[in-house]
């Protein structure tokens, strides 16, 4: 099959085996009718909406963005005991709130969601804005005694391999 065609028909692939995977999760069956179904719905709905994907993100490094996943995943499970502790034994009067103002580097929208997607889904911080030209993220730190390292940890440990993956 011609690769025009083939774009085409999927103008985005990895989303039509996401689309066919949660349909057959959410039926909570495999079968091939299911398979199937879940196929058509998963070159449907891409093709009717490639129209709103215009420029695609480019990953240069793939592989990098698996690693990253899985470094969120572990700063998920160490944030959630950490947040427990604090929630268990820390008294009010002794937590340190605060917020934190974040410098980006990243200029690729994608790239910006990400790093603001994964300061949310760990606990203990949430992204709260975005500056209007998308230099500065705010950031709120559920206990930070000292603002500055925790800008510094987010720079290094997620900003960099975001730039890494995708600029």
């Amino acid at each position: 099959m011609p690769r025009r065609l083939t774009r085409r028909i999927f103008p985005h692939p990895l989303l039509t085996l996401l689309l066919t995977f949660v349909w057959c999760l959410l039926n909570n069956t495999v079968s091939p009718g299911m398979v199937v179904f879940g196929l058509l719905l998963g070159i449907a709905i891409p093709i009717l909406t490639s129209a709103y994907w215009p420029n695609r993100p480019v990953m240069y490094k793939p592989f990098r963005m698996m690693i990253y996943v899985l470094i969120v995943i572990w700063d998920i499970i160490v944030a959630n005991v950490q947040v427990a502790l604090i929630v268990l034994f820390k008294r009010n009067a002794d937590m340190k709130p605060n917020w934190v103002n974040i410098p980006l580097d990243l200029r690729t929208p994608e790239a910006i969601a990400i790093l603001a997607g994964t300061i949310t889904l760990t606990p203990g911080t949430v992204s709260a804005d975005l500056s209007d030209q998308g230099h500065a993220l705010l950031v709120h730190a559920l206990d930070a005694s000292d603002p500055d390292a925790v800008r510094d940890e987010i720079k290094s440990r997620y900003e960099r391999r975001l730039k890494e993956i995708f600029e």
